[in-house]
């Protein structure tokens, strides 16, 4: 895979260079709550403005039905990069239509441009092989080289992702480039003991990574709401908290070949519970009541780990020598119910080893939580990405970047 390093080394000055961000961010109306993938990019887009490229920027953002929508636009992002760069940023109107190529045609060297949100065009996610590459085909002619720097969209086998490289000379960005270092050193150069700690709602979620992970780790932590289709599984009662039933068998799986490999599989010994979910607008007080994990009365709401789980998912990451945490612990969007995923974050610090935040939601509650980010070792900015290729699937974004 060629880097941006080596198409600065030839020089872009007055070249048009598409770069396929991830500029997914979480917006509450029009403001953006989250900044983390917009920031990312900025040290590629940077580097290309210094050098006197003409810098076309894409991106998706949510999920519109392949038609405009203004309530998933771009535009905000578009601002916001523009503040990091500490420039004007041109922002196009549409994908491929007359605004970007007015947009892209009157960029000046070491100047900057925003696409609006690819997904607005059928072509971007078609199934259909022939109507992607007629999108890419498009995107083409707004440019002379291509960077991908999305990360988090390199699991997707979409237009501007898989089939645009292949129509114009292609490097990975300093982002990609970085993600794929990090992932193989949680794949190919690990320091022992490795642990790893999965949140989030659903087993079904992290099937594959469990399941390519179940040689590669010491241990696993299990937290979430994913925690009680395994508690399920065990014959506990779990009340009225997210339970997959279909996977009750998978989790029963997973624990005996952990103990046939001699992997620690780590499941939380008390519970907060509550009466029902909390409200995450007003956030006011729930007076959840701890319980042990074997013991959840019929009626209640698990939605976070408890105090002893805390200090035993610490302790079993405080020799950790590598650290890959994917998924919250708990509701953290909730005063009540961040404390599982603050110990977690709290202990990937306190390890002396290499610590991945997996991106989604661990790397948002790193910052809601308001944790240095620069104190990990990595936070990735794709969860999905990420996940995947610790499955050890093939990406279709990073397939089109090697050569």
């Amino acid at each position: 895979m060629k880097t941006i390093d080596e198409l600065l080394a030839q020089g872009v000055s007055g070249k048009r260079v598409f770069v396929r961000a991830d500029l997914n961010v979480p917006l509450d109306g029009t403001t953006i709550t989250d900044d983390g993938r917009i920031r990312a990019v900025v040290p590629t887009v940077k580097a290309l403005a210094a050098a006197g490229a003409r810098v076309v920027v894409a991106s998706h953002l949510g999920r519109p039905k392949g038609a405009p929508d203004p309530a998933f636009s771009l535009a905000p992002a578009a601002a916001r990069l523009g503040e990091l760069l500490g420039a004007d940023v041109a922002f196009a109107t549409d994908t491929v239509g007359d605004s970007a190529q007015a947009v892209v045609a009157g960029l000046a060297d070491g100047r900057v441009a925003v696409l609006e949100n690819l997904r607005f065009n059928a072509g971007e996610t078609s199934k259909d092989d022939a109507e992607r590459g007629a999108f890419a085909d498009l995107l083409a002619t707004l440019a002379d080289v291509y960077v991908g720097d999305g990360f988090g969209a390199v699991h997707r086998k979409h237009a501007s992702v898989f089939d645009l490289p292949a129509r114009l000379p292609h490097y990975a960005g300093y982002l990609i480039a970085t993600e794929v270092g990090v992932l193989k050193k949680l794949t190919e150069d690990v320091r022992r003991p490795y642990v790893v700690a999965l949140g989030g709602s659903k087993v079904s979620d992290k099937i594959g990574v469990i399941d390519n992970l179940l040689d590669k780790a010491d241990r696993i932590l299990i937290g979430g709401g994913m925690v009680f289709t395994f508690l399920a599984a065990k014959g506990h009662e779990v009340g009225t908290s997210l339970l997959q039933e279909d996977q009750k068998q998978k989790c029963l799986e997973y624990l005996a070949e952990a103990e046939r490999r001699g992997v620690e599989f780590v499941l939380p010994v008390d519970i907060l519970v509550s009466d029902g979910f909390p409200d995450l607008k007003a956030k006011a007080p729930t007076h959840p009541e701890t319980v042990a994990a074997d013991a959840m009365p019929a009626g209640k709401l698990g939605l976070d780990i408890g105090p002893d789980t805390r200090k035993l998912y610490a302790a079993k990451l405080a020799d950790a020598g590598t650290v890959f945490w994917n998924g919250p612990m708990g509701v953290f969007e909730h005063p009540d119910y961040a404390e599982g995923t603050r110990a977690v974050a709290q202990a990937l610090l306190d390890a002396p080893g290499f610590t991945v935040v997996g991106g989604g939601d661990s790397a948002a509650a790193v910052r809601t939580l308001g944790f240095d980010e620069n104190a990990f070792g990595h936070i990735s900015t794709g969860g999905g990405a990420s996940l995947e290729y610790l499955e050890g699937k093939t990406l279709p974004g990073l397939a089109a970047l090697e050569d």
